[in-house]
């Protein structure tokens, strides 16, 4: 009996060791749960194509927006758990949303196996074309002044610019209103248009405020941006705890084999050393993840996700 069951978990082995080396041995969809135009969209299409190269099958993007990230994961969770159709998506619609939009009948964390962790964004306070103020201290004053009356624009409720902007309120003491989009590209179209007043943009604007059609006045992040160093990050003036959240990643359903996430996480680990997709990524001023294993992503999205449950109600946010 026991030599019974020692072969069986030797055959086990032996066929996950196999389809692992097999795969993929046909193409493989990775759903982006966020609208095209944002970092989301864009580095996952820097990473499909690369993958395609390295692993010789189409890894075909397929946006699937809307819902607070959630239309993204049920195409994922209903999906045969095969290797085959993946989730890229941004950390705050795996680690904040579901404290926000409360899904009983699906939780990222649990319909989700993490795979690999890329990278997370530094934010950058954006003003529409004639807005008032030429840099931070002006913007400040003027929000302090017109309590209520200026409104931004989030890349959805629950996501890093909608809680990074409450932080800010809190921490610089003032008030303004919210009005979330499926995405930071959507976000960014009416910023353009002066629908919305400002917006904490996750570096899809960037080059809008490099030709002057937009203002970016401050950095919520670490540190400055290159491009424009002489403008501060909120760290610098005083205001503590405003950041990008945490890390994008690709994700796979629940019950995934095991030497097939692993198979993938050593694949996108190697594409995220070339030269070619730093650039990008550098480009898109998107902060690299640390190399994690599954294991260690996972142990991340718990952590992280265990965090922003005590946060968000101090935000008053979902609640």
């Amino acid at each position: 009996m026991r030599v019974r069951l020692l072969l069986g978990a030797f055959a086990a082995l032996a066929i996950g060791a196999a389809q692992a080396q097999q795969w993929p041995t046909k193409p493989v969809r990775v759903i982006v749960n966020v609208a095209p135009g944002g970092v989301a969209d864009v580095t996952a299409r820097v990473l499909a194509s690369r993958l395609t190269d390295t692993l010789g099958q189409t890894f075909l993007v397929e946006n699937r927006a809307g819902g607070d990230g959630y239309i993204g994961f049920e195409a994922v969770a209903r999906a045969e758990p095969d290797g085959y159709t993946l989730v890229y998506s941004p950390g705050s619609a795996v680690m904040t949303a579901p404290h926000v939009v409360k899904r009983a009948d699906l939780d990222p964390t649990k319909a989700l196996a993490p795979v690999a962790a890329t990278g997370a964004v530094s934010l950058y306070v954006l003003l529409r074309p004639g807005f008032p103020a030429k840099n931070f201290d002006e913007f400040l004053a003027y929000a302090k002044a017109s309590p209520g009356k200026l409104n931004y624009g989030s890349a959805g409720n629950g996501t890093s610019p909608h809680i990074a902007a409450e932080v800010f309120m809190r921490e610089a003491k003032i008030e303004m209103n919210h009005v979330p989009y499926k995405g930071a590209g959507p976000a960014l179209k009416d910023l353009l248009g002066g629908q919305i007043d400002l917006a904490f943009d996750p570096g899809v604007g960037l080059a809008a405020a490099k030709d002057g059609r937009l203002r970016i006045v401050a950095v919520a992040g670490p540190v400055r941006h290159p491009g424009f160093p002489d403008v501060p990050t909120l760290d610098e003036r005083g205001i503590k705890g405003v950041d990008g959240g945490p890390y994008f990643g690709f994700y796979a359903p629940a019950g995934t084999p095991k030497e097939v996430v692993e198979r993938l996480n050593r694949e996108v680990l190697k594409v995220m050393k070339e030269p070619q997709v730093l650039d990008r990524f550098k480009a898109l001023a998107v902060n690299l993840a640390d190399p994690m294993t599954p294991q260690q992503f996972s142990d991340y999205v718990l952590a992280e996700s265990a965090r922003y449950a005590k946060l968000l109600p101090e935000l008053n946010i979902g609640h």
